[in-house]
């Protein structure tokens, strides 16, 4: 079974707003390890970006240097079906449709986030 973490970046008071979203709409796939759910590591930061030229920024203004308190999310997301014959095209389909999930529900116009294929040993 192919596992992924997405990890994101998202400011502070809309992260579990996020998160819950997620959970809600993918219960068996985002935040689930053995018998738990909901599971999620988070951690606070500061982003900083410069909205350039045609960005229409949720915070901040073009062209000026931004700084976000921001928590950095890290969570599992498990594929939709048991291990078989092209399995690994299926489960890339499943992490595709959490960042896309993802990407409607962030406060952001453009999402930081990333993908990492795990393993199991």
């Amino acid at each position: 079974m192919q596992r992924f973490k997405l990890v994101f970046f998202c400011p502070v008071p809309s992260t579990q707003g996020v998160l819950q979203h997620l959970f809600a709409k993918f219960p068996r796939h985002v935040g689930r390890i053995g018998l738990y759910g909901g599971c999620a590591f988070v951690s606070r930061g500061t982003g900083q970006f410069t909205p350039l030229a045609g960005a229409n920024p949720a915070i901040g203004s073009v062209g000026t240097q931004e700084y976000v308190e921001e928590n950095r999310v890290e969570v599992l997301v498990l594929p939709d079906s048991p291990a078989g014959p092209k399995q690994e095209s299926r489960d890339s389909v499943q992490v595709t449709r959490v960042v896309e999930e993802l990407k409607k529900v962030h406060p952001y116009e453009e999402v930081a986030y990333d993908v990492y294929r795990l393993e199991d040993f």
